[in-house]
């Protein structure tokens, strides 16, 4: 007997046709003999209605309260899916997250899970019954209620499984596994069988919305083999798990993300400490700060630019423009009409020649580069916004991720990445 926990998006359960599907589904794999522990989503767009309704009486809704509103979406799914299992002849339960025993810290809004206390699903799923977990949402120390950000789903899902010692984490959802690329922008996108913990992590960081980024390094901590499959269908999907074969891709795929804003503090006096000054007032607040580019010093003064989630650029303008004035810097300008655009793959690490590549294929299609950012198993690409689909498929295109995977035993260094 196997124990899986499966977790089902906002659009598998979207309305009472759906949780009745994946209620059927969640019978299968018991019925197989396995014990299951589901985690789901809000429904469709609940979440961002909700949003709506907080904005409507509130301009700045208080953080607590804000919590214990949107964790009402994920109890409405765990609810009716519970009452869906039922119909069918299989006992299940409902639990919030705080009753299935995830514990946080005390920031509302972006939650990290601290502790699971999983007494309680164990003993449930030990008597044969399905446990329905809610999603996205947790009790900090404090016994308040809180919520994990975007994609939360994922982390209580990884969490449970790591928890739990599952045999695997599914991740149900609208698409048929991780592509080398946006299917919606490379048709002939190709699905992967199965991808490295670290080739994940750097997609789903780079933009790839298939998987929420701290699921998947809690996956990689705990050895939890996560397995992307499609909600409507059998398909084989894709798993992410640690990958050692012999032949491995050269290239995985590539990722991007629109959501994205560069900000440039020029004429920054460069001593050492400038640095440090500039960016821990943007880590005091919270602010995920993605690619950094620092130009080489001219007359003692240098230009650091940077980019930062669109959403929080607003946030981010007061505290720049502080630390302008506090390092001496001769001004700053934000830019939000900007995106990404980033080549994964471990072979990267072997093959530097995949830079130089990269960088011509954008350049025989007329894309200029504003930031460049690499790391052993990523290239990442700062261009204009309008040009992120274009990059996409040209580098796809260039790279023929398309056809069946590149081998580094199979194919000559000198026929790799021929035009």
């Amino acid at each position: 007997m196997a124990l899986i926990v499966q977790k089902y998006g906002g659009t598998s359960v979207g309305d009472a046709g759906r949780i009745r599907a994946v209620a059927r589904r969640v019978v299968d794999t018991a019925e197989r003999g396995n014990q299951v522990c589901v985690v789901v989503s809000a429904m469709g767009h609940t979440t961002d209605e909700l949003l709506g309704l907080a904005a409507s009486v509130a301009r700045l809704p208080h953080p607590r309260e804000l919590d214990m509103l949107l964790s009402a979406g994920e109890r409405i799914s765990m609810a009716l899916l519970a009452m869906a299992v039922n119909e069918l002849g299989r006992e299940a339960v409902s639990l919030t997250g705080a009753q299935a025993g995830v514990v946080t810290d005390t920031r509302h809004g972006s939650a990290r899970i601290v502790d699971i206390r999983a007494q309680r699903l164990r003993d449930t799923l030990g008597r044969g019954v399905i446990a329905i977990v809610a999603g996205f949402q947790g009790v900090s120390s404090e016994e308040d209620e809180t919520t994990l950000g975007r994609g939360g789903s994922d982390m209580t899902a990884v969490a449970l499984a790591a928890a739990l010692g599952a045999a695997a984490c599914e991740i149900h959802t609208d698409v048929e596994g991780v592509f080398t690329a946006d299917p919606r922008i490379v048709p002939d996108a190709r699905r992967l069988r199965s991808i490295a913990y670290d080739e994940m992590l750097e997609l789903a960081a780079s933009g790839a919305q298939v998987l929420m980024t701290r699921s998947v390094e809690v996956a990689r901590a705990h050895g939890v083999p996560l397995h992307v499959r499609p909600s409507w269908s059998e398909g084989e999907g894709t798993w992410v798990r640690e990958e050692k074969g012999m032949e491995r891709p050269i290239i995985s795929g590539i990722a991007h993300d629109r959501s994205v804003a560069k900000v440039v503090i020029w004429g920054v006096p460069d001593r050492p400490g400038i640095a440090a000054r500039v960016f821990r007032p943007l880590a005091e607040a919270g602010l995920n700060i993605d690619m950094i580019v620092q130009n080489v010093s001219a007359e003692g003064r240098t230009d650091i630019s940077f980019t930062v989630p669109s959403a929080d650029l607003a946030r981010a303008d007061p505290i720049v423009a502080g630390i302008r004035e506090a390092v001496g810097a001769e001004g700053a300008v934000t830019d939000d009409d900007i995106g990404t655009v980033s080549l994964v793959g471990a072979g990267l690490r072997t093959h530097p020649e995949v830079n130089a590549e990269l960088f011509a294929a954008l350049a025989d299609a007329g894309i200029n580069i504003e930031i460049i950012s690499t790391s052993p198993i990523r290239i990442s690409c700062v261009v204009r916004r309008a040009e992120v689909d274009r990059a996409v498929r040209q580098i796809h295109d260039r790279f023929a991720l398309g056809e069946e995977s590149i081998r580094e035993e199979m194919i000559p260094p000198s026929a790799r990445f021929a035009s």
